[in-house]
């Protein structure tokens, strides 16, 4: 047998209506405690001035007659008409005859069962039935004596008919209020609920499809709450699981075809040999050194790449004078500069102290600056300049035209990018020095970025903290 188990709208629903229905329940109780309490406190006060007050008229007729009670014993209409006189002001209620009412009858004042006592506490009016005990006295008193008592049952001994029938429809009006309430609770509760969880169902709904791999996936952003900031980061989520997808794509495409380029080289080249088309000769040879070559180093800058993205780069980080170790890099490649008819100039401090490892630097200027050799035309220049701004020191590597465009400069540091549309490896190298560089700048807690140059090629700025601003350094 299939058990049901409820959804969350579920859920939520019986929480809030369960909830309703405690504290509806909980106030009728309190509502009938209290409503009991005052009708019984009311019908209490009532029938004890209405005692005292027989009580005096009773001494005084007592008086009248002689201090003696024959006038009074069985006579319960006497006691009825000065009962009435108490709460009329008109003749006829003063002479026994109440419209509406025989005068033989109770005053509808009068709430319970209520006795006369002579002072043997002989019964004279009242009904048959014994006097109560805890019942509530009052001594009639003439001349400083007690001469006989009035005696009325206790308050919460209901006698009359209509106190009965007003408590018992007190009681069915609110329970029907209850009940009332309730329906309108339910009423109101389910709507509310499958409003407040329709952001969280689209969540799941997302989520369901995110993991069946539809990273275009979307959902709707309603509010500036919790949930509205819980759907944005769930967009941002499915962006970047979009964006990764196709940079995975990407990288898987560009490897094939960096790799496919040259192999085809080199099964082309043994090929030829194998049939002799072309002679072994050192010529043959050295072209198919310079395809290994090709191959060795896309292969070295792709292990350099994953190593830096997992951090497994070996950083053994000193004190490290960046100045001398740029200018270094710039005085081993003013030679090859000067061979393709670019200019190098440098604009530097005397120095500069960072807490960095002095191979990955070295790694950082070269690839810079072997990217700048590529890419420069003939004549132009290279001008490396640095600047320190407050606790960090700014490098600018800015090279002459050809320049880039907006699009292009932002896809620069991309894996595999290079500007040139025929991706000829003898001009546009791997296109993953760039990366390689951003992962080493970042792992020395800088960073780097790319902007045109003022000389009309590009301008990449790396920005890394000084030695002081490091913790764990001097």
């Amino acid at each position: 047998m299939k058990v049901w188990r409820p959804g969350i709208t579920a859920k939520l629903f019986l929480a809030i209506l369960t909830t309703c229905i405690v504290l509806l329940i909980s106030m009728h109780w309190a509502v009938r405690l209290s409503f009991e309490h005052g009708f019984i406190d009311y019908i209490k006060r009532g029938n004890e001035q209405r005692l005292q007050l027989l009580s005096d008229a009773l001494a005084e007729q007592y008086a009248t007659h002689d201090n003696n009670w024959r006038f009074l014993r069985g006579n319960d209409r006497f006691v009825f008409q000065i009962l009435r006189s108490f709460e009329h002001d008109t003749p006829d209620d003063r002479r026994g005859q109440r419209p509406g009412g025989p005068p033989d009858m109770p005053p509808h004042g009068w709430r319970t069962q209520f006795w006369v006592v002579d002072q043997n506490a002989k019964v004279m009016v009242g009904p048959r039935s014994p006097v109560p005990s805890d019942g509530t006295r009052r001594s009639i008193m003439v001349n400083g004596m007690e001469v006989g008592s009035v005696i009325a049952s206790p308050v919460e001994r209901l006698t009359r008919n209509t106190d009965i029938n007003f408590d018992r429809q007190q009681k069915r009006t609110s329970w029907l209020i209850v009940c009332l309430a309730t329906l309108l609770t339910a009423l109101a509760t389910f709507p509310l609920a499958r409003g407040l969880l329709a952001p969280v169902k689209r969540l799941v709904e997302g989520t369901h499809r995110l993991a069946a791999g539809d990273f275009s996936t979307r959902v709707t952003a309603s509010g500036a709450d919790e949930l509205g900031r819980l759907a944005q980061d769930f967009n941002q989520l499915a962006s970047t699981l979009e964006r990764n997808q196709q940079m995975r794509r990407d990288f898987m495409a560009d490897i094939s075809h960096e790799l496919r380029t040259p192999l085809a080289v080199l099964r082309g080249e043994l090929e030829a040999i194998q049939d002799g088309v072309r002679k072994f000769t050192p010529e043959s040879v050295a072209s198919l050194q310079a395809e290994v070559g090709t191959l060795t180093k896309l292969v070295d800058d792709l292990h350099q790449l994953s190593m830096s993205d997992e951090g497994a780069l070996a950083y053994q980080k000193t004190s490290v004078d960046i100045i001398s170790l740029l200018e270094m890099a710039a005085g081993a490649f003013r030679e090859r500069f000067a061979s393709r008819g670019l200019q190098i100039s440098l604009k530097l401090p005397e120095s500069a102290t960072v807490f960095g490892d002095r191979d990955r630097l070295m790694q950082l200027f070269n690839n810079l600056l072997e990217n700048s050799l590529r890419y420069t035309d003939s004549g132009g220049q290279m001008h490396i300049s640095a600047e320190k701004i407050g606790h960090n020191l700014t490098l600018a590597f800015a090279d002459s035209a050809p320049g880039v465009t907006d699009e292009q400069l932002a896809m620069l540091c991309e894996r595999f990018y290079r500007t040139e549309g025929s991706r000829n490896r003898a001009s546009g190298g791997s296109g993953l020095g760039l990366a390689i560089c951003v992962n080493i700048v970042a792992a020395h807690g800088g960073q780097l970025r790319a902007e045109h140059s003022p000389f009309g090629g590009v301008s990449i700025k790396v920005e890394l903290p000084l030695d002081r601003d490091l913790p764990g350094t001097v």
